[in-house]
């Protein structure tokens, strides 16, 4: 007798499509991810990269902009140092409107923004009237300004007389308050420092505040020992931004002196330049004055080059301080 035996086998599904290979997929990603970067990285490369490199390879060139560059070595740098004594007034200019502008500054929009966070009402209309005035172009609120402080005209020299005040500031027309009447412009259109100072004023905990006045901390020590570690961070922002922002100074100066001595032709172009005695020529206007003025590009280049690495200095290191501070923060 025989009996027929069935055997049943399950078959096993067919493997899932591996789809391409691992490489084959990176690549694809980099690919489209080098796809959304490409307008970036051109700009960069277009914008910053080619323009840095040419300018350090022209400062060390002698270069009219017209004419093929004629290599010189590193003698416009030389030249800059130990033979430029106009070179040399704009760089201590700069460096004044570095420290005391950004002294100032940094303390100003403090002091209002702090005015403004203990304001319950009208805050709102109270901030937009300390902000409007950064929104006012340059040329503008620097014409202004030179009428304001007109010493033979101007409202405030009137004003200063109405009060007993016989002998005023020449302000713009005078070499010792030159620079300082440029720095009340500039404090005058801090309005945007002092927002970012305010919103960081409203964001420290209340508890904090709470806490230090239960343990007998008057008001200067919750604000040394409060406020000033919670916003260190924005503090030091607000130093590297009116840093390189000194460092930058040159439509106000040139306007301002401009005008005041009466010899504006048109930015830049000014019959008298950093007037009154060079007291606002800036380390920026100089070098625009000989690149486009005298044409002399290699020379421009060099000093182009030496701001950019005082610049580039400067951040690093307050840019380090900064991370340093916020991360005290963090630990504590």
């Amino acid at each position: 007798m025989s009996s027929t035996m069935t055997t049943t086998v399950d078959r096993a599904p067919a493997p899932a499509d591996p789809g391409p290979p691992v490489p084959r997929r990176r690549r694809r990603r980099r690919l489209v991810a080098l796809g959304f970067l490409a307008p970036a990285v051109l700009g960069f490369g277009l914008f910053f990269a080619y323009p840095l490199v040419a300018t350090v390879f022209f400062s060390f060139t002698r270069s009219d902009g017209l004419n093929p560059p004629e290599w010189v070595g590193p003698r416009n740098y030389v030249h800059l140092v130990t033979s430029d004594p106009v070179a040399h007034t704009a760089a201590a200019n700069t460096l004044w409107l570095v420290v005391v502008l950004t002294v100032l500054r940094v303390v100003f929009a403090l002091g209002v923004a702090s005015v403004l966070a203990r304001i319950r009402r009208g805050a709102g209309f109270f901030r937009t009237v300390f902000y409007l005035p950064a929104l006012a172009p340059p040329v503008a609120a620097t014409l202004a300004f030179v009428f304001l402080f007109n010493p033979g005209t101007g409202p405030v020299n009137a004003g200063l007389r109405a009060i007993g005040i016989d002998s005023p500031p020449g302000w713009f027309t005078d070499p010792a308050w030159a620079k300082p009447s440029l720095t009340l412009l500039m404090l005058w259109c801090s309005g945007e420092l002092t927002i970012i100072i305010l919103a960081a004023l409203l964001d420290v905990p209340t508890e904090l505040y709470e806490a230090a006045a239960l343990d007998g901390a008057g008001a200067w020590s919750r604000f040394r020992h409060v406020t000033l570690p919670s916003i260190a961070p924005v503090l030091l922002f607000g130093v590297v931004n009116s840093v390189i922002l000194a460092l930058q100074f040159f439509t106000q100066a040139v306007v301002g002196g401009s005008v005041a001595s009466g010899g504006a032709e048109m930015a830049g172009h000014s019959k008298n330049l950093g007037w009154p005695g060079n007291s606002t020529l800036t380390f920026p206007a100089w070098l625009y004055q000989q690149g486009f003025r005298y044409f002399n590009m290699g020379y421009a280049a060099a000093m182009c080059t030496v701001l950019f690495l005082v610049s580039f200095a400067c951040t690093v290191v307050l840019i380090r301080r900064l991370r340093s501070a916020a991360g005290t923060g963090e630990a504590r």
